[in-house]
């Protein structure tokens, strides 16, 4: 993947700025219904399930499902909702037991799993016939890619982002933060346990490596391979470095002096919860909360801005994703990708993006202001500045991806209770790396 760095950056820029995103006026209309209309076909159920759930996540794809079945009424979908924490480990122990299921979604970070183990079928064939493929960006094409092959298209892109309290920072007259030393002094600075007012809304439970790693990462800096990330330039870890127990004690000032207490078990609902209840004053997420926060805070209470930089002055980014691909025990491949074929479509995944708040994947659309202004003006500002946040490709190859956050959130959390040192915790995670890398070239 040696062409990667070149063309990320511009892709992911032209992806959210010159064609991202949406109206759609010079685009066909997709109502569904392919090449028939059902009359005199068979009845075919499939089973769909989702990973990335929540309440108002699940109500619009299932109306956009409704829509399809109603053009296509062959065609019924039982969708599967699990709870947020437990839909991963209910996907993986479907697919494990050769249990019924023709539809799920795909994740970048499970993606090279479910490849590995055969779980999921290559969509390469499906796409060449697929007329609206021709505009699916490169960063979403390579987001659900494994080897070259395509295992899911993308339902969104993310990519993170800084929430802040600009009320806060006014009454304490502090500037942004645009480091990440700067995010640590300011989060000190507005945090008043007495007041159960905190700086930072950290994140310890699943998906705490999300912070860690970008410390990490961002300390390391140019020693970083861009395109085998969690490896630098001369084949050694990330975690192996001096910058990275710099960082590593950074992280843990920043829970301990900046944070609240109970934030070493939080996950993605109690991290965004404390920033729109007022509990915290700085949130780093994607853009799909930029509807919540939307909807529970006032006005001119909260901004977004850049995600901050390390020592050097730059900070390391990279587009993920979720999407949709075909079971390989499934026995209805051809009526699964007709439904992945209509939720994808410019018209819907537009659509879905705007309600939910994600980054469309198609590029063919005409420009929107929708995504121009506002919260999501700050990852176009971050796309227009690829010197200083600098993409890289997340190691999606490696089958223990999937894994690592769970491997990350336990070390971590001994680490954040003082069970275990900086030096200790580096070292695992430096030899779960050097497994990963070892497996993978055998």
């Amino acid at each position: 993947m040696t062409g990667y760095r070149k063309w990320l950056a511009p892709a992911l820029a032209a992806a959210m700025t010159t064609a991202l995103l949406a109206g759609c006026s010079g685009a066909k209309e997709n109502d569904g219904s392919g090449t028939g209309n059902g009359a005199g076909e068979e009845q075919v159920t499939l089973r769909m399930i989702e990973s990335l759930t929540s309440p108002k996540r699940t109500e619009l794809i299932q109306a956009m499902i409704s829509k399809f079945e109603e053009a296509n009424p062959n065609i019924k979908v039982e969708f599967i909702s699990p709870p947020f924490d437990q839909a991963d480990n209910k996907i993986r122990t479907m697919l494990a037991s050769n249990e019924t299921l023709d539809i799920l979604e795909v994740r970048d970070l499970n993606v090279a799993e479910f490849v590995n183990n055969g779980y999921v079928e290559p969509l390469n064939a499906y796409t060449e016939k697929w007329e609206d493929f021709a505009t699916v960006g490169a960063v979403p094409k390579s987001v659900g890619a494994v080897g070259g092959e395509l295992y899911f298209v993308p339902n969104g892109l993310y990519q993170r982002q800084m929430f802040y309290r600009q009320d806060w920072l006014k009454e304490k007259g502090l500037n942004v933060p645009k480091t990440w030393d700067e995010l640590y002094e300011v989060g000190k600075q507005l945090t008043d346990s007495a007041k159960n007012r905190f700086g930072f809304s950290f994140r310890g439970g699943p998906g705490a490596n999300g912070n860690s790693d970008a410390m990490i990462l961002a300390f390391n800096g140019d020693n970083v391979n861009l395109d085998d990330s969690m490896f630098t330039k001369d084949g050694a870890t990330i975690f192996s470095t001096p910058e990275a127990k710099t960082a590593l004690e950074l992280y843990l000032s920043l829970y301990k002096d900046a944070s609240p207490p109970d934030s070493i078990n939080w996950g993605f609902q109690e991290q965004v919860q404390a920033f729109t209840s007022g509990v915290t004053g700085i949130l780093l997420q994607d853009p799909d909360v930029i509807q919540v926060v939307t909807e529970k805070m006032e006005e001119g209470t909260w901004a977004t801005a850049p995600m901050p930089t390390g020592p050097d002055g730059k900070a390391l980014i990279s587009a993920g994703g979720a999407g949709w691909g075909i079971a390989a025990n499934s026995e209805h491949k051809e009526e699964a990708w007709k439904l992945i074929e209509f939720l994808s479509s410019p018209e819907e995944n537009t659509g879905f993006s705007k309600d939910f708040g994600l980054i469309p994947i198609h590029t063919s659309a005409t420009e929107d202001e929708f995504f121009k202004t506002g919260p999501y003006k700050t990852l176009i500002d971050m796309t227009n500045k690829p010197d200083t946040f600098v993409n890289y490709k997340a190691p999606f190859e490696y089958p223990g991806t999937g894994q690592w956050g769970q491997v990350a959130m336990e070390s971590g959390q001994s680490f954040l209770l003082g069970q275990t040192g900086a030096e200790e915790i580096l070292k695992q995670w430096d030899a779960y790396w050097v497994d990963q890398k070892t497996k993978l070239n055998k």
